[in-house]
């Protein structure tokens, strides 16, 4: 799966373990799901999982590896990627703007993305097949980028992975489980919290003033494919001034938190929080008292590369210093 900020890779298997505990079947809301490597997790524990993301890159990600099965789909993503493969190079809008304008990607790997990407909308696939196609993309950029992980910027020097040229390789797909067909959508978590019926909601929000939009900009670009109007050295979409989250926000964070928790009415929860967040451990704590019996799982964590490489102007200089390489994060686990 991609390179991902807040990646809860290394505390999947505590988190499924927490699930397990709590509910030993049945249908888990994931409601800010990001790569969906928690989603995925749990289908393959063989949860009925209803995964769910406002930004279209991260649902594209839930269509793919919640929402579709191994079986056809994969057989006829494989045929599609076989053919994909052998698809020229064609330069055009998406490889001037993250290869010349900004230098995300060499200029040979931009065009082959931008040929790949418009030949999958030229064929007008079914939902499932052009996510598993999408994310095949997606991936196969991420392993040929130039950067620490996030978008935010690019790295003065190119990174030798860069130089590789851009191969796709099929997603790993997961049998459908036996309590029932996954799904994935794209709203705004209090909408999709009110909306669909789950047993345990898994609640993974952002928790400062990173924007995912923000740091992940030319996925979002590359589902879309629309060409947005961008800004700054590392273009930037223009809507990622425009599309804001309350959970970007210190003052507003603590209400849209609250909001999402009342419309989970009686169902369980596991939240995923740091030390890094705008609330405090027992500030978390108190607005989930009010939804039930609350306790915690608290493990040492190591923070982005980002972080641990330090700060950096545009000329690839070091402006800023180092201030701590780990952090805690939180398993909150509540009963009504």
């Amino acid at each position: 799966m991609i390179k991902y900020l807040g990646s809860k890779r290394l505390l999947i298997p505590a988190i499924v373990e927490v699930v397990q505990e709590m509910l030993p079947s049945g249908t888990v809301l994931d409601l800010f799901s990001g790569t969906s490597r928690v989603g995925h997790a749990l289908k393959h524990a063989g949860y009925r999982v209803i995964s769910n993301d406002v930004n279209e890159y991260a649902a594209t990600l839930a269509r793919c590896y919640v929402g579709s099965d191994a079986g056809p789909i994969a057989e006829q993503a494989q045929a599609w990627i076989d053919t994909l493969q052998q698809i020229p190079p064609k330069a055009g809008w998406f490889t001037h703007t993250y290869c010349e304008q900004s230098r995300f990607f060499k200029p040979e790997n931009g065009a082959r993305i931008e040929a790949i990407r418009n030949a999958i909308a030229a064929a007008d696939l079914e939902p499932r097949l052009e996510a598993v196609l999408l994310v095949s993309l997606m991936e196969a950029a991420d392993r040929v980028d130039s950067t620490t992980g996030l978008q935010m910027a690019y790295l003065k020097s190119w990174a030798p992975r860069a130089s590789n040229a851009l191969q796709l390789r099929l997603p790993k797909l997961l049998p459908r489980p036996e309590s029932g067909a996954c799904e994935a959508w794209c709203l705004e978590a209090a909408e999709a919290a009110a909306r669909f019926q789950g047993d345990l909601a898994y609640l993974d929000p952002p928790y400062n003033q990173h924007s995912y939009l923000g740091n992940y900009h030319i996925w979002e670009t590359l589902v879309r494919w629309d060409q947005p109007e961008v800004y700054g050295v590392a273009c930037k979409r223009i809507d990622c001034r425009e599309r804001r989250s309350a959970f970007n926000s210190r003052p507003a964070f603590a209400g849209a938190f609250r909001e999402v928790v009342e419309a989970l009415a009686d169902k369980q929860l596991l939240v995923s929080f740091s030390d890094e967040g705008y609330l405090q451990r027992s500030e978390l704590e108190h607005i989930l008292r009010s939804h039930g019996k609350v306790s915690i799982i608290e493990r040492d964590h190591p923070r982005y590369v980002g972080a641990r490489i330090g700060i950096h102007n545009p000329q690839g200089e070091r402006v800023g210093k180092v201030s701590h390489v780990r952090n805690r994060e939180f398993l909150f686990r509540v009963e009504p």
